[in-house]
């Protein structure tokens, strides 16, 4: 905890060894993200009226190798990036956690009342509550604490907007009442408990170890409650390519396409159970194709299509990884494509049957390939119906690739991301 006016001085202008860690060295970006804690801290005071507080930052994610693998048991590879969220934060000595989020009217939790209510599926407030009550049950201290949230990870972006704000949560009360002592991976735990029983959403472990760990990192899920995180040695900038995600848009909330992305883990599953295991993790290609004929009547082809894209992304995670710890990086981008083949062709998330005509995804992936076909990689990134594309674009195409892709999707749908080493942490400054 520290004063507000001494943590405005100790950030002013940005030039500060973490911020240039967390935000890169360009002097007009590391200002701008001075100025934006300077006026979170400020907005703090005026609404909760406290001055010392506690400054926390916890990045989006992306997601480089491994499309809908985690949920199966998979492997993935990942890196934390610089858009984040940070948070303006203390304790208040209740029994109420209060949070202002910019742009949102304030929600409040009561620690009293941990129970999961089903009629706030999908909130903010669900997930606050989740995290608490996994936390208590796990034997963490919890309390009441004031906080101004304010974020850059774009919502709907496959970036994990929910993933950061959940390991921010945790990392805040970690740090208020446990003295740091949880460690990253089992913050992006909880964070994952929370959204499947709290929040109403069946995801994976991917997006809140991530967001959690930072830097580029693999993950094997085989034992989901303790995941293999293996930090990944390799410097991107060096490569002269640019990842570039574009914000497409696209995705629905309606019932219908919540059980179109739903049926994605639920199909893996049923082929697996075909074979007497619970996940696809557990059973072999060779396995499911020798039951082709048995399996396709219980689950359909659909099913099996996605069993054989799970296959296949799951080894190309660990060739992906040997290929950049071998410095082969064009191999690494060939490999790129044949998981965003893979996701169109078998996994079939690029867009959903209720809305076929919407197929704002296909549009960008063929934009992408127009240019950088033989030069670059392009591929779906995250959950797929909607949200954003991947690509890895050579300096002398950057200017033609974001300008086509905006003039489709508009002004500022491109984000030029670098891999961040930090995930969800307190600034120590």
């Amino acid at each position: 905890m520290a004063k507000i006016n001494a943590l405005i001085e100790k950030i002013a202008n940005g030039k500060n060894p973490l911020f240039q860690e967390l935000y890169g060295v360009n002097e007009v970006v590391l200002k701008e993200q001075a100025d934006r804690y300077a006026d979170l801290m400020n907005e703090f005071k005026k609404v909760y009226g406290a001055d010392d507080v506690s400054l926390f930052s916890s990045p989006g994610r992306t997601e480089i190798g491994g499309n809908h693998t985690d949920h199966n048991y998979g492997r993935v590879l990942a890196g934390a990036v610089n858009l984040d969220m940070v948070a303006v934060a203390a304790s208040n000595g209740t029994n109420v956690i209060r949070i202002k989020s910019a742009g949102y009217p304030e929600f409040q939790v009561d620690l009293s009342e941990l129970v999961i209510d089903e009629s706030k599926y999908y909130t903010s407030t669900s997930l606050v509550k989740g995290i608490c009550a996994r936390m208590k049950q796990l034997g963490y201290e919890i309390g009441g604490f004031d906080a101004c949230i304010e974020g850059r990870v774009p919502k709907g972006s496959g970036l994990s907007s929910s993933a950061s704000f959940e390991v921010l949560i945790g990392a805040i009360i970690n740090h208020l009442f446990n003295d740091g002592k949880m460690n990253a991976v089992e913050n992006g735990i909880i964070g994952q408990w929370a959204e499947n029983n709290f929040f109403g959403k069946p995801c994976g472990l991917m997006d809140q170890t991530a967001c959690s760990v930072g830097g580029l990192i693999t993950i094997d899920f085989k034992d989901p409650s303790k995941p293999i995180v293996k930090e990944v040695d390799f410097d991107f900038v060096k490569t002269g390519f640019a990842l570039v995600i574009t914000d497409v848009a696209g995705g629905h909330d309606d019932p219908a396409s919540q059980a179109e992305y739903a049926s994605l883990p639920t199909e893996m599953k049923a082929v697996a159970a075909e074979l007497g295991a619970k996940v696809l993790r557990e059973v072999t290609l060779e396995q499911i194709v020798d039951k082709i004929p048995e399996i396709r009547k219980v689950t359909g082809d659909r099913a099996i299509l996605r069993a054989y894209h799970f296959q296949g992304d799951n080894q190309r995670v660990v060739d992906q990884v040997a290929a950049l710890e071998n410095n082969d990086f064009q191999s690494f981008l060939k490999m790129v494509v044949e998981s965003g083949y893979s996701s169109y062709m078998y996994n079939q998330n690029i867009f959903d049957v209720v809305h076929k005509d919407e197929q704002v995804v296909s549009l960008a992936l063929a934009l992408s390939e127009m240019i950088l076909k033989g030069k670059g990689a392009w591929r779906v990134h995250g959950g797929g119906f909607g949200g954003t594309i991947q690509a890895f674009v050579p300096q002398d195409l950057l200017d033609k690739y974001v300008a086509t892709l905006e003039h489709v999707y508009g002004k500022g749908s491109c984000h030029k991301l670098f891999i961040r080493s930090k995930g969800s942490i307190r600034l120590d400054l």
